[in-house]
């Protein structure tokens, strides 16, 4: 439900397998842990939701606090933690808006990352360890934020998302081996494969605060930013 509108917070789905303290639903608006994203958590019908996973079969696990009192072919109602997530999305879009910027000025790509909600990091493959050059790079992604570009997500067939230069600015990672790809677009600064939630424009990402910048070894630069 996430791909397809990453705003609905509450929903109704049907329980279609049980494993002690963990639920998969025929439907879900959680969004599961990867690609450096931490997994949603709140609620199915009161049961608190303390993370989502992906099973080993591309599943999407809920893992719960305690085992709940479900079972398959029960129905529950499922609250996200809105608050939480629309912090994720929006840290997840600064994300995106900094690895194309850093590229487009560098050509760095994307070492490692880890996006929370309070706090996120990306790792870049920069030779030059340069903060004053590194702060300019966020400046211009603030300036970018403050016209309010539209974001969007479609899908693409997987060989013409690969002939798109930067369609992935991952250094060791391509996009998985499926016949279509989720694109994510920050209009007139970034196109990349993700399937992640995002903010639907880049003015709700409000302002990338860089917090620190570190040298993390040979050609690795990390840096850590939140938003106020």
């Amino acid at each position: 439900m996430f791909w397809e509108d990453a705003y609905v917070r509450e929903f109704d789905a049907t329980v279609s397998s049980v494993e002690g303290n963990q639920v998969v639903l025929d439907q879900t608006a959680f969004h599961p842990r990867g690609g450096g994203l931490v997994g949603d958590t709140g609620t199915l019908s009161g049961v608190k939701v303390v993370d989502t996973i992906k099973g080993s079969d591309d599943s999407i696990v809920h893992v719960l606090e305690l085992a709940g009192p479900f079972a398959v072919g029960n129905s529950v109602h499922g609250v996200v933690d809105w608050d939480r997530r629309h912090r994720i999305m929006r840290m997840h879009t600064s994300a995106h808006l900094l690895s194309a910027i850093f590229n487009k000025e560098t050509g760095a790509l994307i070492t490692g990352n880890q996006i929370e909600p309070d706090k996120s990091r990306i790792d870049f493959s920069l030779d030059d360890f340069d903060r004053e050059r590194m702060l300019v790079y966020c400046g211009h992604a603030n300036e970018a934020i403050a016209k309010n570009p539209p974001v969007k997500t479609y899908f693409l067939k997987r060989e013409e998302a690969l002939k798109i230069p930067g369609i992935t600015k991952l250094a060791s990672v391509m996009p998985p081996d499926v016949r279509d790809l989720r694109i994510v677009e920050i209009e007139g600064y970034d196109l990349q494969a993700d399937g992640g939630v995002h903010v639907k424009s880049l003015g709700e990402v409000g302002k990338i605060e860089p917090l620190k910048f570190e040298n993390k070894g040979k050609s690795n630069r990390r840096m850590y930013f939140t938003l106020p």
